[in-house]
Protein backbone atom coordinates (compact mmCIF):
# COMPACT_ATOMS: atom_id res chain seq x y z
CA UNK A 1 0.00 0.00 0.00
CA UNK A 2 2.84 2.17 0.76
CA UNK A 3 4.27 1.91 -2.59
CA UNK A 4 1.07 2.38 -4.45
CA UNK A 5 0.68 5.46 -2.55
CA UNK A 6 4.01 6.41 -3.81
CA UNK A 7 3.50 6.03 -6.95
CA UNK A 8 0.20 8.12 -7.23
CA UNK A 9 1.81 10.51 -5.82
CA UNK A 10 4.55 10.46 -8.29
CA UNK A 11 2.12 10.40 -11.04
CA UNK A 12 -0.01 13.37 -9.72
CA UNK A 13 2.73 15.33 -9.02
CA UNK A 14 4.48 14.80 -12.66
CA UNK A 15 0.72 14.91 -14.99
CA UNK A 16 -0.54 17.60 -12.59
CA UNK A 17 1.02 19.82 -9.89
CA UNK A 18 4.64 19.53 -10.71
CA UNK A 19 4.80 22.81 -12.31
CA UNK A 20 3.66 24.82 -9.44
CA UNK A 21 5.84 23.49 -7.23
CA UNK A 22 8.71 24.19 -9.39
CA UNK A 23 7.75 27.52 -9.95
CA UNK A 24 7.20 27.64 -6.10
CA UNK A 25 10.70 26.22 -5.73
CA UNK A 26 12.21 28.69 -8.32
CA UNK A 27 10.25 31.96 -6.60
CA UNK A 28 11.77 30.81 -3.40
CA UNK A 29 15.56 29.98 -4.46
CA UNK A 30 15.46 33.45 -6.59
CA UNK A 31 14.09 35.22 -3.37
CA UNK A 32 16.80 33.64 -1.23
CA UNK A 33 19.87 34.65 -3.78
CA UNK A 34 18.21 37.81 -3.89
CA UNK A 35 18.38 38.76 -0.26
CA UNK A 36 21.89 37.40 -0.23
CA UNK A 37 22.90 39.10 -3.86
CA UNK A 38 23.78 36.42 -5.35
CA UNK A 39 22.24 34.50 -8.50
CA UNK A 40 19.48 32.62 -8.42
CA UNK A 41 21.01 29.29 -9.69
CA UNK A 42 23.40 29.47 -7.11
CA UNK A 43 20.32 29.47 -4.35
CA UNK A 44 19.02 26.75 -2.32
CA UNK A 45 20.42 23.41 -1.77
CA UNK A 46 23.48 22.19 -3.87
CA UNK A 47 21.91 20.86 -6.98
CA UNK A 48 18.39 21.73 -6.10
CA UNK A 49 17.66 24.40 -9.48
CA UNK A 50 19.01 21.50 -11.88
CA UNK A 51 16.50 19.03 -9.92
CA UNK A 52 14.13 21.35 -10.39
CA UNK A 53 14.59 21.77 -14.00
CA UNK A 54 14.84 17.98 -14.97
CA UNK A 55 11.35 17.80 -13.16
CA UNK A 56 9.98 20.48 -15.45
CA UNK A 57 11.41 18.45 -18.36
CA UNK A 58 9.93 15.01 -17.40
CA UNK A 59 6.44 16.36 -16.87
CA UNK A 60 6.52 18.08 -20.07
CA UNK A 61 7.73 14.76 -21.95
CA UNK A 62 4.88 13.10 -20.05
CA UNK A 63 1.20 12.67 -21.34
CA UNK A 64 -1.94 11.54 -20.36
CA UNK A 65 -1.55 8.05 -21.85
CA UNK A 66 1.15 7.74 -19.32
CA UNK A 67 -1.45 7.15 -16.35
CA UNK A 68 -2.66 4.28 -17.67
CA UNK A 69 1.17 2.30 -17.09
CA UNK A 70 0.80 4.37 -13.63
CA UNK A 71 -2.31 3.21 -13.09
CA UNK A 72 -0.84 -0.90 -14.17
CA UNK A 73 2.43 -0.52 -12.52
CA UNK A 74 0.03 0.27 -8.66
CA UNK A 75 -2.41 -2.41 -9.26
CA UNK A 76 0.53 -4.44 -10.15
CA UNK A 77 1.93 -3.95 -6.45
CA UNK A 78 -1.54 -4.23 -4.89
CA UNK A 79 -2.70 -7.01 -6.74
CA UNK A 80 1.09 -9.11 -7.19
CA UNK A 81 0.82 -9.95 -10.47
CA UNK A 82 2.33 -8.47 -13.80
CA UNK A 83 -1.02 -8.79 -15.82
CA UNK A 84 -1.72 -5.18 -14.98
CA UNK A 85 0.92 -3.68 -15.55
CA UNK A 86 1.13 -5.28 -19.56
CA UNK A 87 -2.10 -4.35 -19.44
CA UNK A 88 -1.47 -0.60 -18.80
CA UNK A 89 1.35 -0.51 -21.09
CA UNK A 90 -0.81 -2.07 -23.72
CA UNK A 91 -3.29 1.35 -23.14
CA UNK A 92 -0.42 3.78 -23.62
CA UNK A 93 -0.87 3.64 -27.74
CA UNK A 94 -4.44 3.49 -27.73
CA UNK A 95 -4.67 6.46 -24.94
CA UNK A 96 -2.22 8.59 -27.30
CA UNK A 97 -4.36 7.53 -30.33
CA UNK A 98 -7.17 9.18 -28.48
CA UNK A 99 -5.50 12.25 -27.19
CA UNK A 100 -4.48 12.88 -31.02
CA UNK A 101 -7.76 12.92 -32.62
CA UNK A 102 -8.92 15.17 -29.56
CA UNK A 103 -6.27 17.38 -30.62
CA UNK A 104 -6.65 17.18 -34.51
CA UNK A 105 -10.68 17.87 -33.59
CA UNK A 106 -9.38 20.75 -32.04
CA UNK A 107 -7.49 22.17 -34.41
CA UNK A 108 -9.71 21.16 -37.59
CA UNK A 109 -12.47 23.44 -35.30
CA UNK A 110 -10.37 26.35 -34.73
CA UNK A 111 -9.18 26.45 -38.28
CA UNK A 112 -12.62 26.29 -39.57
CA UNK A 113 -13.37 29.37 -37.82
CA UNK A 114 -10.75 31.28 -39.11
CA UNK A 115 -11.90 30.26 -42.38
CA UNK A 116 -15.32 31.78 -40.93
CA UNK A 117 -13.69 34.87 -40.09
CA UNK A 118 -11.69 34.94 -43.13
CA UNK A 119 -15.23 35.54 -44.96
CA UNK A 120 -16.32 38.30 -42.98
CA UNK A 121 -13.03 39.94 -43.01
CA UNK A 122 -12.48 40.08 -46.70
CA UNK A 123 -16.67 41.29 -46.82
CA UNK A 124 -15.42 44.12 -44.81
CA UNK A 125 -12.28 45.08 -46.88
CA UNK A 126 -14.26 44.83 -50.21
CA UNK A 127 -16.98 47.14 -48.92
CA UNK A 128 -14.36 49.37 -47.59
CA UNK A 129 -13.37 49.79 -51.37
CA UNK A 130 -10.40 48.03 -52.31
CA UNK A 131 -9.91 45.80 -54.41
CA UNK A 132 -10.23 41.78 -53.89
CA UNK A 133 -6.54 40.77 -54.17
CA UNK A 134 -5.51 43.99 -52.28
CA UNK A 135 -8.25 43.23 -49.93
CA UNK A 136 -6.96 39.72 -48.92
CA UNK A 137 -3.83 40.38 -47.44
CA UNK A 138 -5.22 41.90 -44.25
CA UNK A 139 -7.79 39.86 -44.39
CA UNK A 140 -5.85 36.85 -44.25
CA UNK A 141 -2.89 37.90 -41.69
CA UNK A 142 -6.04 39.20 -39.13
CA UNK A 143 -7.59 35.57 -39.26
CA UNK A 144 -4.74 33.07 -40.38
CA UNK A 145 -7.91 31.21 -42.34
CA UNK A 146 -5.46 30.19 -45.11
CA UNK A 147 -3.32 28.15 -42.50
CA UNK A 148 0.05 26.46 -44.18
CA UNK A 149 -1.05 27.76 -47.72
CA UNK A 150 -1.29 31.57 -46.80
CA UNK A 151 2.48 32.04 -48.71
CA UNK A 152 0.79 30.66 -51.53
CA UNK A 153 -2.53 32.19 -51.33
CA UNK A 154 -1.59 35.61 -51.21
CA UNK A 155 1.53 35.23 -53.80
CA UNK A 156 -1.32 34.31 -56.42
CA UNK A 157 -3.55 37.33 -55.64
CA UNK A 158 -0.27 39.61 -55.39
CA UNK A 159 1.46 38.92 -59.08
CA UNK A 160 -2.05 37.99 -61.03
CA UNK A 161 -1.76 34.31 -60.21
CA UNK A 162 -4.65 31.82 -59.97
CA UNK A 163 -6.55 32.73 -56.84
CA UNK A 164 -9.23 30.36 -57.14
CA UNK A 165 -7.18 27.27 -57.63
CA UNK A 166 -4.52 28.13 -55.15
CA UNK A 167 -7.86 28.38 -52.74
CA UNK A 168 -8.85 25.28 -53.80
CA UNK A 169 -5.58 24.21 -52.78
CA UNK A 170 -5.66 25.54 -49.17
CA UNK A 171 -9.26 23.81 -48.42
CA UNK A 172 -7.29 20.50 -48.53
CA UNK A 173 -5.96 21.22 -45.11
CA UNK A 174 -8.49 19.79 -42.58
CA UNK A 175 -10.92 22.18 -41.26
CA UNK A 176 -10.15 24.56 -43.95
CA UNK A 177 -13.43 23.02 -46.53
CA UNK A 178 -15.03 26.36 -46.72
CA UNK A 179 -12.15 28.12 -48.92
CA UNK A 180 -13.68 26.17 -51.25
CA UNK A 181 -16.74 28.39 -51.22
CA UNK A 182 -14.56 31.63 -50.88
CA UNK A 183 -12.83 29.82 -54.49
CA UNK A 184 -16.28 29.45 -56.15
CA UNK A 185 -17.02 32.95 -55.41
CA UNK A 186 -14.46 34.45 -56.36
CA UNK A 187 -14.45 32.46 -59.79
CA UNK A 188 -17.62 33.87 -60.11
CA UNK A 189 -16.80 37.55 -59.08
CA UNK A 190 -13.71 37.46 -61.59
CA UNK A 191 -15.49 35.94 -64.45
CA UNK A 192 -18.87 37.18 -64.40
CA UNK A 193 -18.70 40.37 -62.67
CA UNK A 194 -20.56 39.77 -59.92
CA UNK A 195 -20.52 41.17 -56.18
CA UNK A 196 -17.82 39.41 -54.71
CA UNK A 197 -18.76 40.92 -51.25
CA UNK A 198 -22.52 39.35 -51.53
CA UNK A 199 -21.53 36.23 -52.20
CA UNK A 200 -18.65 36.22 -49.07
CA UNK A 201 -21.97 37.27 -47.03
CA UNK A 202 -23.91 34.19 -47.91
CA UNK A 203 -21.42 31.78 -47.53
CA UNK A 204 -19.83 33.23 -44.23
CA UNK A 205 -23.24 32.39 -42.86
CA UNK A 206 -23.83 28.85 -44.23
CA UNK A 207 -20.65 28.19 -42.93
CA UNK A 208 -21.41 29.30 -39.47
CA UNK A 209 -24.91 27.69 -39.49
CA UNK A 210 -23.31 24.30 -40.67
CA UNK A 211 -20.67 25.03 -37.17
CA UNK A 212 -23.91 25.93 -35.07
CA UNK A 213 -25.55 22.40 -36.04
CA UNK A 214 -22.30 21.18 -35.54
CA UNK A 215 -22.41 22.08 -31.83
CA UNK A 216 -25.77 21.45 -31.22
CA UNK A 217 -25.31 17.84 -32.10
CA UNK A 218 -22.52 17.52 -30.36
CA UNK A 219 -24.51 19.01 -27.34
CA UNK A 220 -27.41 16.44 -27.51
CA UNK A 221 -24.73 13.53 -27.79
CA UNK A 222 -23.24 14.81 -24.39
CA UNK A 223 -25.47 13.02 -22.23
CA UNK A 224 -24.94 9.88 -24.57
CA UNK A 225 -21.29 9.93 -23.70
CA UNK A 226 -21.38 10.96 -20.24
CA UNK A 227 -23.89 7.93 -19.35
CA UNK A 228 -20.91 6.10 -21.43
CA UNK A 229 -18.09 7.06 -19.27
CA UNK A 230 -20.35 6.32 -15.97
CA UNK A 231 -21.11 3.27 -17.17
CA UNK A 232 -17.46 2.16 -18.34
CA UNK A 233 -15.98 3.15 -14.55
CA UNK A 234 -18.57 1.24 -13.35
CA UNK A 235 -16.32 -1.91 -12.74
CA UNK A 236 -13.64 0.27 -11.00
CA UNK A 237 -16.13 0.98 -8.70
CA UNK A 238 -17.01 -2.25 -7.93
CA UNK A 239 -13.90 -3.30 -7.99
CA UNK A 240 -13.38 -0.21 -5.10
CA UNK A 241 -16.49 -1.53 -2.69
CA UNK A 242 -15.13 -5.59 -3.03
CA UNK A 243 -11.80 -4.66 -1.68
CA UNK A 244 -13.38 -2.00 1.20
CA UNK A 245 -15.83 -5.49 2.16
CA UNK A 246 -12.68 -7.16 2.29
CA UNK A 247 -13.62 -9.46 -0.38
CA UNK A 248 -9.71 -8.92 -2.12
CA UNK A 249 -11.25 -9.10 -5.46
CA UNK A 250 -7.80 -8.32 -7.13
CA UNK A 251 -6.46 -11.78 -5.44
CA UNK A 252 -9.91 -13.09 -7.24
CA UNK A 253 -9.23 -11.68 -10.57
CA UNK A 254 -5.34 -12.23 -11.06
CA UNK A 255 -4.64 -15.61 -9.33
CA UNK A 256 -7.75 -17.84 -10.00
CA UNK A 257 -8.85 -19.25 -12.90
CA UNK A 258 -12.69 -18.84 -12.44
CA UNK A 259 -11.07 -14.83 -11.71
CA UNK A 260 -9.43 -14.89 -14.74
CA UNK A 261 -12.13 -15.87 -17.08
CA UNK A 262 -14.53 -12.83 -15.55
CA UNK A 263 -11.70 -10.57 -16.06
CA UNK A 264 -10.84 -11.57 -19.77
CA UNK A 265 -14.91 -11.50 -20.47
CA UNK A 266 -15.28 -8.50 -18.84
CA UNK A 267 -12.30 -6.52 -20.69
CA UNK A 268 -14.20 -8.01 -24.21
CA UNK A 269 -17.43 -6.92 -23.08
CA UNK A 270 -16.13 -3.49 -21.70
CA UNK A 271 -14.64 -2.71 -25.03
CA UNK A 272 -17.27 -4.22 -26.86
CA UNK A 273 -19.41 -1.37 -25.66
CA UNK A 274 -17.18 1.35 -25.64
CA UNK A 275 -16.64 0.29 -29.13
CA UNK A 276 -20.57 0.65 -30.01
CA UNK A 277 -21.29 3.92 -28.35
CA UNK A 278 -18.68 5.60 -29.86
CA UNK A 279 -19.67 3.95 -33.59
CA UNK A 280 -23.29 5.45 -32.44
CA UNK A 281 -22.20 8.53 -32.20
CA UNK A 282 -19.46 8.75 -34.90
CA UNK A 283 -22.31 7.74 -37.64
CA UNK A 284 -24.59 10.81 -35.79
CA UNK A 285 -21.86 13.03 -36.56
CA UNK A 286 -21.30 12.12 -40.00
CA UNK A 287 -24.60 11.93 -40.86
CA UNK A 288 -24.93 15.17 -39.97
CA UNK A 289 -22.14 16.54 -41.57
Amino acid sequence: MGAAAACLGAVAWLLGGGQVEARRARALCAGGSAARGGSAGDAGPPGWPRLVRAGDRLRRRLTVEWASLAAGLVLTVLGASVLPVVAGAAGVPVLRRVRRAAADRRRRESRADAVIALCGALAGELRAGRQPGEALLPAARDSGGLGGMQAAVLAAARFGGDVPDALAAAARQPGAEGLRGLAACWRVAVDQGAGLADGLDRLEAALRAERDQRADLRAQLAGARATAVMLAGLPVVGLALGAALGADPLHVLLHTPSGSVCLVAGGVLEGLGLWWVLRIMRGAEEAAS
